[in-house]
């Protein structure tokens, strides 16, 4: 059974840090490539951040808006992809997702929150 959990969002100060964690089950996350969108309320969902597989490099893409402040990684050994985000502003607030095209299937998590505000 394909799962995947987000976590590590809250509330946090323009400028702070969160790191945002999605934790796969039912599948290997590093045979595949795993993206980041976000959803605003009233805006489109935006691709934040992908990493691609393993086998090809892990290698990273990032949407304009958050290059150079957000960073996507990912830990094999615990089949877990992050998104860390430095430098938050108020326009980053939105709910956070993590999914992975499996083979034409999309999957997605609950999602976790993200408000950056003073």
């Amino acid at each position: 059974q394909v799962q995947l959990v987000e976590s590590g969002g809250g509330l946090v100060q323009p400028g702070g840090s969160l790191r945002l964690s999605c934790a796969a089950s039912g599948f290997t996350s590093w045979r595949y490539v795993m993206n980041w969108y976000r959803q605003a309320p009233g805006k489109e969902r935006e691709l934040v951040a992908r990493i691609t597989s393993t086998t090809f490099g892990s290698t990273t893409n990032y949407a304009s808006s958050v290059r150079g402040r957000f960073t996507i990684s990912r830990d094999n050994a615990k089949n877990t992809v992050y998104l860390q985000m430095n430098s938050l502003k108020p326009e980053d607030t939105a709910v956070y997702y993590c999914n992975v095209d499996l083979g034409g299937q999309l999957f997605r998590g609950q999602g976790t929150h993200v408000t950056v505000s003073s």
